[in-house]
C-alpha cells in the first residue's frame, strides 16, 4: 500500500481529536454544525451514504467518497469505519484541498 497523503492526514487529524467516527457520531457533528468536512468509505452501504448525501447537502458540509473502511479505520486507529468528519476547520480545509487535486488528477 503506498503511502496516501489523504489518510496520513487524516491520521493526524485523529491524533490531535479532530476527527469524529462512526455513523451517529458523525451525523451528529454535522448537525450540530462541527463538521467541517465528511468521508465516506467507497465500500459503505448505500443507505449510509444517501444518509450522509443528505445531510452533509441540507447543512452545507463538503463530503467525499474515499478509501475503503478498513483504511478510514486503521488510519484513525479504530476499527473498521464507515464514516467520520473532521471538526477542525483548517484541517478539513487541507484535506478537501487534497481530495480535489486528486480527484481532478483520476
Amino acid at each position: 500500500m503506498k503511502p496516501d497523503k489523504i489518510l496520513s492526514l487524516l491520521g493526524i487529524a485523529a491524533k490531535s481529536g479532530s476527527v469524529v467516527s462512526g455513523e451517529f457520531a458523525t451525523e451528529k457533528a454535522v448537525k450540530d454544525g462541527k463538521a467541517y468536512l465528511v468521508i465516506v468509505a467507497s465500500d459503505a452501504s448505500d443507505n449510509t451514504k444517501k444518509l450522509f448525501d443528505n445531510a452533509t447537502a441540507f447543512y452545507q458540509v463538503p463530503m467525499y467518497l474515499y478509501a475503503d473502511k478498513e483504511s478510514l479505520g486503521h488510519f484513525i486507529g479504530k476499527e473498521f469505519r464507515a464514516s467520520l468528519a473532521i471538526t477542525n476547520e483548517g484541517l478539513a480545509r487541507s484535506l478537501e484541498d487534497k481530495l480535489k487535486q486528486m480527484l481532478a488528477t483520476e
